[in-house]
C-alpha cells in the first residue's frame, strides 16, 4: 500500500469528538510514541485537565484514542508515511487533532 489517504485520520478524529463531545470541549494532550522497530503504539503520557483523565478512562475515550493512535501508526508504516512514529494529539473547544513529530522529539522516545 503506497497511496497516503491525508483526511484519514482528520476523519477519524471527528468521529471521536462527536462521540466524546465532554471530554474534548475540555483542553488535554496526549503524547505517543511507537516501537523502533514494529509500527505499533508502545506508550503515551496524558496531559489533561481536572478530572478529565477520570473521565476519559471510565467514558472509553482513552481506549478508543489509544486504538486509533495504533491504527494511524499502522497505516502510516504500511503507506510509508512519515513521520510515524511519535507525535502530540490535542484536544480542547470540541476540536481534536494529531500533529506527527520527528523521531526522538518527545519524552518517551
Amino acid at each position: 500500500m503506497s497511496n497516503f489517504d491525508k483526511s484519514f485520520e482528520a476523519t477519524r478524529l471527528a468521529m471521536l469528538a462527536k462521540q466524546y463531545p465532554g471530554i474534548v470541549k475540555a483542553n488535554g494532550e496526549v503524547v505517543f510514541c511507537a516501537e523502533d522497530n514494529e509500527d505499533r503504539l508502545s506508550g503515551t503520557r496524558w496531559k489533561v485537565e481536572d478530572n478529565i483523565f477520570e473521565q476519559a478512562a471510565e467514558s472509553g475515550f482513552k481506549v478508543h484514542l489509544i486504538e486509533l493512535l495504533d491504527n494511524f501508526i499502522e497505516y502510516r508504516g504500511k503507506c510509508a508515511e512519515f513521520p510515524k512514529k511519535e507525535g502530540i494529539v490535542r484536544f480542547g473547544n470540541g476540536q481534536i487533532n494529531v500533529d506527527w513529530l520527528p523521531d526522538g522529539s518527545t519524552e518517551l522516545s
